[in-house]
């Protein structure tokens, strides 16, 4: 062989460039593409259903809780003094062997203008109506 000669046809360098993309490459990304576009929607289905579900659960809890918060309370209310003492503080009752007396604090501080709710008991409230009813005579 001569210095000049090479393997190839002559004029030629050397070995002809491979395209970038060949027919196989170009066929195995659209095998790609169509793989990963038929699971994105059961993917994002999945994804929300386990956010949901992680609510759901949140919720269960947060409820779990209330309901053994009413089931104190229904416990509390069923006791035959917690009834009585919740009639003592908030209906001012008391039983007919007893006496009962309220305690009127005249350095308590005044409440602030907005609120005009003021801690008279309901029989001065009823009994207040009656007199202001009577001054007015009927026709």
């Amino acid at each position: 062989m001569a210095a000049g000669e090479g393997a190839g046809p002559p004029g030629r360098a050397g070995p002809s460039p491979r395209p970038r993309f060949t027919s196989r490459a170009a066929l195995l990304a659209i095998v790609v593409c169509a793989i990963a576009l038929s699971l994105a929607y059961p993917v994002r289905e999945y994804i929300a259903e386990r956010r949901q579900i992680a609510q759901l659960q949140a919720l269960n809890t947060q409820l779990s809780g209330r309901v053994d918060r009413l089931r104190a309370q229904e416990h509390a209310y069923s006791s035959r003094g917690f009834i009585e003492q919740q009639a003592r503080d908030q209906l001012h009752m008391c039983f007919p062997a007893q006496k009962c007396y309220v305690v009127i604090y005249p350095s308590r501080p005044q409440r602030s203008s907005g609120q005009s709710h003021t801690a008279t008991p309901w029989y001065d409230v009823l009994w207040k109506s009656v007199k202001e009813a009577d001054k007015y005579p009927g026709k």
